[in-house]
């Protein structure tokens, strides 16, 4: 088995990090300042970790493109020469393993009419909710219907990544490799102007669109093409790396400011940064650091993360709730545990997905 590699596991667990304590802000409106914490943090710190959830989201579509590619290239030599049999099979057995026991949880939670987990009546159904998920196509369902409940929400990234999937190792072996890239490079520079046609007033549409997702994706993919073409020094490598530190920090931290003065360019940084470093882990894995090594575990467990992580936040909004009402005073004291209890269940989840996967392989 390949060694992981730790700077890219980093990016991941970040990632992912972002994410859950999004989605746990999300429910306390504002849930660090007007806490005791807010009185004496700095609020664009407070507002960077708290409210990047989405933006962290793309991170995870071009990591997942530029691993994609990569593996495709190492396992058969070029993308040209994917075989197609193999790859679906791998995707399936990478997500559905997972995917089916948490959707049949979801669902005996919707049938048991817990908050969080069951839909509104006449908005959304439980058979639709499962049957959009199983066919990736949760966000088109979203955008039809309307926000579909918080334990179901996260079901729409990956439908924008498995849809992607199932067209790009076509789109491989019919275009040339120059037209292909140059199909990649042109959806991956028109991620706003796709975002755009959308009407801002379409919220839930606005946001889980398929195109600019996979835009996202694009950029991955692409940056896994040149890292085979250019291999730069551990000197480059290392510029590289804070050169994207920069571009992902600047709209999770100054996205306002970015905004004003370099117009909507806040995903398109985004995705340059992410990609400069994954080309500077991909060219020079950096050594594991003790000091970072839950990070990286979060990241080897971003997939496991992702789709249990509402069961842990949900339950714990309601516990607050129940023992302090609308009380935010103590809210940031939930954070840390959260955290690590997101992270103690998914431990479990991915050995027993890697067991039943291999139980039902042989």
């Amino acid at each position: 088995m390949k060694a992981r590699n730790a700077g890219i596991d980093w990016l991941r667990g970040l990632a992912i990090l972002l994410v859950i304590v999004h989605h746990l802000a999300l429910p306390f409106r504002l849930p660090l300042r007007p806490s005791l914490l807010g009185h004496w943090g700095p609020r664009r710190l407070l507002n960077a970790i708290s409210f990047n959830g989405y933006e962290a989201v793309f991170i995870f579509f071009v990591i997942s493109g530029f691993l994609i590619a990569t593996r495709i290239v190492e396992r058969d030599g070029e993308l040209a020469r994917v075989r197609l049999r193999r790859f679906y099979a791998a995707r399936a057995w990478r997500i559905l393993p997972l995917l089916a026991p948490v959707l049949a949880v979801l669902a005996l939670f919707a049938a048991c009419g817990v908050p969080g987990f069951a839909p509104e009546p006449g908005q959304q159904s439980i058979g639709g909710l499962l049957a959009s998920a199983l066919s990736f196509t949760f966000n088109w369902y979203e955008g039809r219907t309307g926000w579909a409940p918080a334990g179901w929400d996260v079901l729409w990234s990956l439908s924008i990544e498995e849809a992607f999937y199932l067209g790009f190792p076509l789109l491989c072996l019919w275009l040339p490799r120059r037209l292909l890239v140059g199909v990649l490079l042109a959806w991956a520079l028109a991620l706003n102007p796709l975002r755009s046609l959308v009407p801002a007033s379409d919220e839930v549409w606005w946001e889980k669109a398929y195109l600019p997702g996979m835009a996202a994706i694009a950029w991955g993919v692409l940056a896994a093409l040149l890292g085979r073409r250019w291999h730069p020094t551990r000197r480059e490598a290392r510029l590289l790396a804070v050169l994207g530190a920069i571009c992902i920090l600047l709209p999770l931290g100054w996205g306002d400011l970015v905004h004003r003065h370099l117009a909507t360019s806040n995903m398109y940084l985004l995705c340059v940064g992410s990609c400069a470093i994954l080309l500077a882990c991909h060219a020079h894995p950096p050594a594991p650091r003790r000091g970072l090594g839950w990070l990286a575990r979060m990241g080897a467990l971003s997939y496991e993360l992702y789709l249990s992580h509402m069961f842990v936040v949900l339950g714990t909004v309601a516990a607050y709730r129940a023992l302090l009402g609308d009380r935010q005073d103590w809210t940031f004291v939930v954070y840390v545990p959260v955290v690590l209890a997101c992270y103690r269940l998914a431990g479990p989840l991915a050995r027993l997905t890697a067991y039943l996967t291999a139980r039902l392989r042989t």
